[in-house]
């Protein structure tokens, strides 16, 4: 009897997990098109071709389908978020193309190809990564979008938040300040908050405000979002220390190399697990109240649990 039920329970995750990478390359397919789609009715330049490379094809842009998962939530419907799918992807895709220069992590691959700045030049880099970030806020204000003009105003204060000084930037230049130093939990978690979880931060709380919720409800789902972005990427550093650069697509081992400062390498690797198995729990426990309309998203939390790329 328990033989068969451990079958039938193997069989039913191995079945999920299948579901979610096919969702995940569909969700990519979808925003990958409507960026092609929006670049091709720009007035073309020079930098369209490494925005495109820094952009298009490659990565899980699995924070699009967080987008989309968090709208199920809501009921809200897809063509509403597709706009915010594309402008997060931009700014994760400018903060890739400008984390990986040699003046900051130095990395030579990414997304299984070279990086931007090994293709197309440092200086075409830098310019190709500013060029994603300002468009994300004009996919946002895009006439054609149709949301009332008092949420795409908070929807960029947010965005602009989460993306600069207090963000994304501020969590990249912790990363670089604490290398081949000893930092206490506190100081690497509110780094990673930072660099990893403000764009999730930011995923979940674009749902949230389209879906018109209360100030309460928005709060406490950016704060989900953090903690998503915690456990993307405590699991992000297993998989640097046991993964193959083969899945991945980038080079592996490279945060020991560079003396980084993560949760797996203060804690050591049984401590670390435990706390991201906690930290899902937890964020789990939080979309309960959600009942069926969380399925989609408790989902895609798992497979960043489990991931193997």
């Amino acid at each position: 009897m328990l033989i068969n039920f451990l079958k039938k329970s193997l069989k039913k995750s191995h079945k999920v997990k299948l579901m979610i990478k096919k969702k995940l390359i569909k969700n990519a397919k979808k925003i990958d098109k409507f960026l092609i789609n929006y670049l091709k009715k720009q007035k073309t330049s020079l930098l369209v071709r490494p925005m495109k490379y820094g952009i298009i094809s490659g990565g899980k842009k699995i924070r699009s389908t967080i987008i989309l998962d968090a709208g199920k939530l809501f009921n809200i419907s897809e063509k509403k978020l597709i706009n915010i799918c594309a402008a997060v992807e931009c700014i994760h895709s400018y903060s890739l193309i400008h984390d990986d220069l040699p003046c900051m992590d130095n990395d030579p691959i990414r997304r299984g190809k070279p990086s931007t700045h090994i293709k197309y030049g440092e200086a075409s880099a830098v310019l190709a990564g500013s060029s994603l970030l300002t468009l994300a806020f004009e996919i946002i204000t895009e006439k054609k979008y149709l949301v009332h003009s008092k949420i795409k105003n908070e929807l960029v204060r947010s965005l602009a938040l989460c993306s600069g000084h207090n963000g994304i930037a501020e969590g990249q230049e912790l990363d670089l300040k604490f290398e081949k130093k000893k930092k206490n939990i506190n100081q690497i978690i509110d780094m990673q908050k930072k660099k990893t979880g403000k764009l999730f931060n930011f995923c979940l709380y674009a749902a949230a405000t389209i879906a018109n919720k209360s100030e309460k409800e928005k709060k406490l789902l950016s704060s989900l979002g953090e903690d998503i972005g915690l456990l993307f990427q405590l699991s992000d550093d297993f998989l640097d220390k046991k993964g193959s650069s083969k899945l991945m697509g980038k080079p592996v081992k490279k945060d020991s190399k560079k003396g980084k400062s993560t949760l797996l390498n203060l804690m050591g690797e049984n401590k670390a697990f435990l706390y991201a198995e906690s930290l899902k729990k937890n964020i789990l426990n939080k979309l309960g109240k959600h009942g069926k309309n969380a399925k989609e998203l408790i989902n895609t939390i798992n497979f960043i649990f489990e991931r193997k790329f």
